[in-house]
């Protein structure tokens, strides 16, 4: 089944550090402004929809 990571840009580091240590370095992941926990339901569609070119540019190759 196709995925994406998404995370935000705190933990971009952690992220490939992570996908590093798995033993793929260049583990592809959308990236959204943090934080999200304190958004409302409004402004956390909009970071959603934000990042929708990114998860599509992962899930067909494109990057």
């Amino acid at each position: 089944m196709p995925a994406a990571v998404i995370c935000t840009d705190q933990f971009v580091e952690s992220a490939r550090a992570q996908a590093a240590i798995c033993g793929n370095p260049h583990y592809p992941f959308a990236v959204v402004p943090h934080p999200i926990g304190s958004l409302t339901p409004a402004e956390l569609k909009a970071r959603a929809e934000a990042a929708v070119p990114q998860v599509l540019a992962i899930l067909t190759g494109g990057r």
